[in-house]
Formats: C-alpha cells, structure tokens, sequence
C-alpha cells in the first residue's frame, strides 16, 4: 500500500515547450496545430532527448516513486512520464482521472491458442472510460485547454467520444462529437451521451466525419479544437503505454508488440515511444510492432503488401469498410505515413485478419476470463496467424495490447458469444434440477 505521509514529487526539471513541426516536411508548427499548411503531412510533438538524456536515471527514478501513488495527476500511467509528455503543463493544468496502470495478464490457454512461447497481454480496457483512448485525451485535453480552446471536438467509431466527453466533463466542458449513424456500438454511444457530450449523427462514415471537421478546424479563428489523433498531443499520451510495458517487463522487454490498427495513431504512438527510450537508455533492444487490421477495413495491409511488392504505391482508402470490429472500421486512416515509417524502422510487419478470426480469438480471450471488445481481439488473431506463417517464432516473448473492455460492445456478446449458453426452463424445481443434473455431468 501506498505511503500516507508520501508527498508527490515535483517535476524534475524546468523544462521548455517541446517543439512541433510537421512530420513530413519538418518546419515548423504551432503548438496547436493538426496539419501542416505547407505539405498537409500531421504535427509530431519533438522532444529534447538530449537534455533528456543527461537526467534519464533521475527521470526514470522519479517515475519509480510516483507508482507508489494512486491519486491524481501523478498516480496517473500518463502523467508519472510528464518529463517526456509534456513537460511545460503546470500541474494544476493536467485533466486526469487517473489513466493508465493498466494489468497485463498471461493466460496459458492464449499461449497455446497463438502458439508462442510467451503471450502477455496488455489490458487498456481497465481504463477509466474502457479504453486506450484515455492515455492520448488526458494529454490533448489537457493541452488544449491550457491554449484556451473553446470547443472540444472529434470525429469517432465509439472510444474516442467516451473518452472525450468524460475527460471534458471534468472541467464542465460539453465536447461536440461526430460518429456514423448506426455505426457505433450502443455501450460507446451510451457513454458518450451520460457525460454530457453533443453526439451528431452523420449519414457516413467515420472518415466523412473526420475529414469534415478537419476542414473546419482549419479556418482561421476556428473555436475548435479536434481531438483525434491527427492532434500530435494525443500520441504523446498513447505513446506511456510502452513505458509503462518497461516498467512491467524490463529493458529487454518483448520481441514483438502486436495491436488493433485503425486510424493508425497507436503505430505512431508505439514506435515514437520506442525511439525515445532507446535514445534516452530505458529500451535495449526495441520491439518489432505489428499492426493487425480487419480484412473489410484493411488499406493500410494492402498499402504495405503493395510495397512489399516493390511498388511506391501510396495509400488507396477503402470507400466502404465493414468488420465486426467497429473501433478499428476506418476506411482512410490520418496517420499512415506516420506508420509506415514506424513500422519500417521497427522491422515490424502489417497483417489482417477475418471477422471469423477475431471472434474466434475474442472468444478465447473471453473463456480465459479476461474479455474485450472485438476489435482488440484483433491482436491476437494476428499474432497467431504470423506465428503459423513463421513470422512470429515459437519462442519469442509477445505482447498484444487490448484496447477495449469487454462491456464497449455488449451487442457483439449478445450476438457471437452467446450461442448455446442461453436457455429457458419453466420456474420449477424439477424443471431446474433437471437442467442442474444435466449440467453437472458435462460440466
């Protein structure tokens, strides 16, 4: 148990702004900023590890003794990393909950199911809204409200509006919320709404919503601040999840780094982590990441097969995506130049997967006792196709991040889970005890 007399630690240093610039063309942007006027590539928030660097034993002890905390900011996976996230926020500026601290669990049955030796899987639907979601909205939240935005916005399949509206609630904020009609699972939507946000339905999808209030925030004075993951300040808060795992697991953590790819700022947020604390000294031998699609929404697997190939070929959207994982049903990801490049430099690889797969991997994640939404059981249906292709060796040490909790998407449960476990007896006491005998000899 946590210390009662254990006083927060101070940031450790006085550090500046990190610098934004574009990712593509690298000139400069502002701090605000979700695309660059010039080259239209996204904002990457650009940190001085070299000064980072001389304090990295200092900086990871100090992370070391804000775990020991459990109350807001610093009790936070997120914000015990300030240093390395963004380190000019004032403490009382930071909007947390608190996130992250996320379980990473291990189940033999999974190992078996995969075929690896050693299977962690990293839970992010533990956190406060069920979803990774929070790591990135505690930092973009937090940001934009210190640059005295004046409406918080994003486009959504579900997690990101949950997250958004709980985050903004904090501060009496209503955020404005763009999702699919009929495209979001019914346990996001609700949660979106509980938290008081403005949920506008469009006769679209998830990238026509995007798309659009991109081109509003792009007006000059516009009061809207968007809060996808083109907002560079969002990778920074996803990207704590790696930190975390070194904490878990060591320096030499895992081989491979396996999730969910949607609108791809997950690839971003892992493989800018994984440069950062190699050059800072916390990662010895960084992770090859592995970004796993869902077949009907798969172009960035079709984009990294054509390269592959030989082609040069630039992303190609799908018009129309359809999968049963609905938080990864994204036709026309932002970030996939951001990913390709994080992909290539982690010697990492991008595979899809069927709808069939994923539930088959859901259901094996839900008969463990661990349970998520179908789009997370994305990573393991993946891991275990790249370790039946030979990609993925026997012996290697794997983790897969869950992005969702089980109750995101009841209506999946209902639907694919649920096939001969439900039943109906009339209310007596011979009608159930002969069910409760037949039971017993197969249980």
């Amino acid at each position: 148990m946590p210390s009662n007399d254990f006083q927060p630690p101070q940031r450790l240093l006085d550090l500046p702004p990190p610098r934004v610039a574009c990712g593509e063309c690298a000139i400069p942007l502002a701090a605000t900023a979700v695309e660059c006027g010039g080259c239209g590539g996204l904002p990457e928030v650009i940190h001085d590890l070299q000064t980072l660097s001389v304090a990295s034993p200092s900086l990871r002890d100090l992370a070391d003794q804000r775990r020991r905390l459990r109350s807001a900011p610093w009790g936070s996976g997120v914000w015990r990393f300030a240093e390395l996230v963004a380190p000019d926020l004032a403490t009382p500026a930071l909007v947390s909950l608190p996130e992250g601290d996320t379980p990473l669990r291990r189940h033999e049955s999974l190992e078996k199911f995969c075929g690896v030796k050693e299977l962690h899987l990293k839970h992010e639907g533990h956190n406060p809204t069920g979803s990774f979601k929070d790591r990135g909205m505690t930092v973009a939240v937090s940001h934009a409200i210190h640059h005295g935005a004046r409406l918080l916005a994003c486009a959504s399949t579900g997690n990101t509006s949950a997250s958004l509206a709980a985050y903004a609630a904090t501060k009496g904020l209503r955020p404005l919320v763009v999702v699919p009609a009929g495209g979001i699972a019914q346990g996001k939507l609700a949660q979106a709404l509980a938290y008081g946000a403005r949920v506008v339905e469009i006769e679209g999808h998830f990238d026509q919503g995007l798309a659009l209030l991109e081109t509003i925030a792009r007006r000059p004075g516009s009061p809207l601040a968007l809060l996808n993951s083109v907002n560079p300040w969002r990778i920074e808060g996803q990207k704590t999840l790696v930190f975390e795992l070194i904490h878990e697991l060591g320096d030499q953590a895992f081989d491979w780094l396996a999730f969910p790819a949607g609108n791809l700022g997950n690839t971003s947020a892992f493989g800018k982590a994984c440069r950062e604390l190699t050059q800072l000294g916390w990662l010895s031998q960084p992770p090859r990441l592995c970004a796993v699609q869902a077949d009907g929404a798969s172009p960035f697997h079709r984009l990294w097969q054509a390269r592959a190939a030989g082609s040069p070929s630039l992303l190609q959207p799908e018009p129309d995506p359809q999968t049963v994982a609905s938080a990864i049903r994204i036709g026309n990801p932002r970030s996939w130049r951001k990913a390709l490049r994080e992909i290539e430099a982690s010697q990492g690889t991008v595979t899809a997967v069927s709808d069939r797969e994923i539930l088959e991997a859901k259901q094996a994640i839900d008969a463990a006792g661990i349970g998520c939404e179908p789009a997370s059981a994305a990573s393991l249906a993946g891991i275990r196709r790249l370790a039946r292709e030979g990609t993925i060796a026997p012996e290697a040490r794997v983790v897969a991040v869950l992005t969702g909790h089980l109750l995101k998407d009841p209506d999946a449960n209902l639907t694919h889970s649920s096939a001969g476990h439900r039943q109906q007896v009339e209310a007596t006491e011979d009608a159930l005890t002969r069910l409760v005998d037949r039971y017993a000899d197969t249980a």
